[in-house]
């Protein structure tokens, strides 16, 4: 009888659950966005995504359960995020998890939030060549790395402090343009024009990351020139990140020589950088790997799916909720 995973991600303020076979079919799933619980405060408020994640999960489980038309018994594992991530908001999923393979007898596993991103790209198609470079850009954070399978990382650079989706976010309250930010940035600055020369941190040094630098020049400008169209302001602060983001993943796919570039996490959706990563990889000769938009934002199937590679390698972690854990980590 087939198996399936049951992937439950909760490490932020989005409670998404999903069904997800081994090769990396999603049978269903269903997203709970919070995005009116916290629209009043311009981010993301710890305590009420939590009281939100508490009312969600269970009835979206038994939904999922019920569209894919799955019982307990069809279940190999369930899969839940330990972290990175807010340390109220995974409690919740580690929680459930729990005593949902105790009433159920299936077992569950704590599965690296940052893992399961590297795995979005898989879903429904195979579409990675080893070796691959990967570059991890979302709300949380901005990473490259190096894989010599889909389970042996390592870690070339990250950021020193704000990540690429959060300076995107904030420059997109300084602007008036609401939440989510990335998408609201992006449809300015397509109608925008690049015309300030905003700085671009750390462009040409190794492969670590810093936009805090880039965040407060873009305050001092609007401070300093209100007046200023928020379409060109949004333009040149797309084309300064893109910058950065561009040359360094174009070192590490000269150092690393792989097959193919992976971009994922929710900065992915990014019109603007998939253009900019596809003349990349065409001009190096290799393949881009970008998951379908759906699975670019965090999502319960991408956690599915890596759950089954740590049943695969018998890996195992504690059920311990890690706010702070690395890539390193299973």
């Amino acid at each position: 009888m087939r198996k399936y995973v049951l992937g439950i991600e909760t490490s932020c303020d989005d409670t998404s659950v999903a069904i997800v076979a081994q090769d990396g079919s999603v049978l269903a799933i269903k997203t709970v966005s919070q995005y009116e619980v916290h629209q009043a405060f311009g981010g993301v408020y710890p305590e009420l995504a939590s009281r939100a994640h508490l009312e969600a999960i269970l009835p979206t489980i038994q939904n999922v359960m019920n569209e894919a038309n799955v019982s307990p018994d069809d279940l190999k594992a369930i899969g839940v995020t330990r972290g990175p991530g807010l340390i109220g908001s995974l409690l919740i999923g580690l929680s459930t998890a729990q005593a949902l393979s105790m009433g159920w007898g299936v077992p569950v596993y704590g599965i690296n939030h940052l893992r399961g991103h590297m795995r979005s790209v898989d879903l429904e198609e195979q579409r990675t060549q080893y070796p691959a470079v990967v570059m991890l850009v979302s709300g949380g954070h901005t990473l490259v790395a190096h894989l010599s399978d889909p389970w042996s990382y390592r870690l070339l650079g990250t950021t020193r402090d704000d990540s690429v989706g959060e300076s995107y976010d904030k420059v997109a309250r300084m602007l008036g343009l609401g939440m989510p930010g990335g998408p609201a940035i992006d449809a300015a600055a397509k109608r925008g024009t690049p015309v300030l020369r905003l700085p671009r941190p750390m462009k040409n040094e190794g492969y670590e990351f810093s936009f805090s630098g880039l965040k407060s020049s873009v305050a001092r400008h609007i401070e300093k020139h209100p007046e200023v169209s928020v379409d060109d302001m949004s333009a040149s602060f797309v084309a300064a990140c893109l910058d950065v983001l561009i040359a360094k993943a174009e070192r590490a796919v000269i150092e690393c020589q792989p097959k193919s570039l992976i971009i994922v996490g929710g900065v992915a959706a990014s019109p603007q950088l998939r253009d900019g990563m596809a003349k990349l990889t065409q001009d190096h000769g290799i393949s881009l790997c970008l998951p379908p938009i759906k699975w670019a934002t965090d999502n319960g199937a991408m956690i599915g799916l890596a759950t089954w590679d740590y049943i695969e390698k018998g890996i195992k972690p504690d059920l311990i909720p890690k706010p702070n854990l690395s890539l390193e980590t299973p």
